[in-house]
């Protein structure tokens, strides 16, 4: 087929652009928001700024008043902050708190915006759904979850859906008790995740995002005495993982949407010794390429790094890295894959590490800041 010169031209500026990857420039920097506990009035949320060509993070910000701030997340629009408050009493009910925060779109900067019952005792972990519409908590103290909606402008409604665990595990008196130690919406917002600490289950939830409802769909278990603490899905979303508290291993799963079911693959440890006295783990997270999981060992004070198997979902240990400080627990790695960033909580400090995009390896890069009990940490791009 001939086509004129013009049409022609047309032809191909059409053709190109469909087919065309869009390409996402690399953002020159990024916020990183802190959480924390708090023993003073003068603690709460920090907010640093985190060089994207060095690493180099630097202290911008910090709103206190509020008590232990301790796990956060970010709405998909990126205007609005939220936490929970570590507590065992709000207003006299035995719960604790979720605040609700306006993000200043130049600064960063954070302004309180309300406060709601989380509706069980010691809530320790959160997340947004993907359409924005509802927060979703873990109780520690209370073991259970909770589905808070939100409101166009950010702010916290009550409890739209609470569902309470049931029953105990083989340790005791840690699972004598059920302890809800996250929660994690799936990959098509279809179900919610729970892993319970005192259980050894982790629970599916069916989710209803535009009611905020949360319904019980099934479980999967782990090893007696294992103690699920988080939880992470694969970007693919056929895989997933939780990190097993007690026992310091990592579990693989498999993942069905459709069905909202788990079937694990397999189970390893995160040390490269015997478990020793005043070890636990933390916090897991699966590298944005999908070629990686990275899990951190409390008393040990490591970073675990396994490689991921595409075609399987099972891990393979490759690494075991000092985080430079005391209790690792937790750490986030930037939206690049550039980056890991571990809060130390018993020293004070976060660290950065550069992450080897071919063997999913970190290094130190000298760059830390100095923060009191540091908690969680999540980024923004701006």
């Amino acid at each position: 087929m001939q086509l004129f010169p013009s049409f022609r031209r047309m032809f191909l500026v059409f053709t190109i652009g469909f087919f065309a990857p869009n390409f996402h420039a690399a953002p020159n920097e990024l916020l990183v928001y802190i959480g924390t506990y708090t023993k003073t009035e003068d603690q709460g949320i920090h907010w640093l700024k985190l060089e994207m060509t060095t690493g180099k993070l630097t202290a911008v910000g910090k709103l206190a008043g509020q008590k232990n701030p301790s796990f956060l997340a970010i709405h998909p629009n990126k205007k609005f902050l939220y936490a929970v408050n570590e507590i065992g009493n709000y207003k006299g009910e035995k719960a604790g708190g979720v605040s609700a925060y306006a993000i200043d779109q130049k600064t960063g900067a954070l302004t309180f915006l309300n406060q709601q019952s989380s509706k069980g005792g010691a809530p320790c972990h959160l997340v947004m759904d993907a359409t924005g519409r509802n927060v979703l908590v873990a109780n520690y103290t209370g073991g259970s979850v909770v589905s808070l909606p939100v409101s166009r402008k950010g702010r916290l409604r009550k409890a739209s859906s609470f569902i309470q665990h049931k029953g105990s595990s083989v340790l005791k008196p840690r699972q004598a008790a059920p302890h809800g130690h996250s929660i994690n919406v799936s990959p098509g917002n279809k179900f919610a995740v729970a892993a319970d600490l005192g259980l050894d289950k982790v629970l599916v939830y069916g989710f209803d995002a535009k009611g905020g409802k949360l319904t019980h769909a099934g479980f999967a278990k782990v090893a007696p005495g294992a103690g699920p603490r988080h939880f992470a899905f694969h970007p693919n979303g056929k895989f997933a993982y939780v990190i097993n508290e007690i026992t310091l291993t990592v579990t693989a799963f498999v993942w069905d949407e459709e069905k909202g079911e788990l079937g694990e693959l397999q189970t390893i440890t995160t040390l490269p010794i015997e478990r020793g006295k005043g070890m636990s783990t933390a916090e897991v997270q699966v590298h944005p390429s999908g070629k990686f999981l990275y899990g951190s060992n409390r008393g040990h004070n490591t970073i675990a790094v396994f490689s991921i198997d595409g075609k399987t979902g099972k891990l393979k240990a490759i690494q075991h890295q000092s985080t430079l400080g005391k209790t690792p627990r937790n750490f986030g790695l930037d939206p690049t894959g550039k980056f890991l960033i571990v809060a130390n909580q018993s020293s004070g400090d976060i660290f950065t590490f550069h992450i080897n995009q071919d063997t999913g390896e970190v290094k130190p890069n000298g760059h830390s800041v100095k923060i009191p009990m540091p908690v969680c940490v999540k980024f923004l791009e701006r």
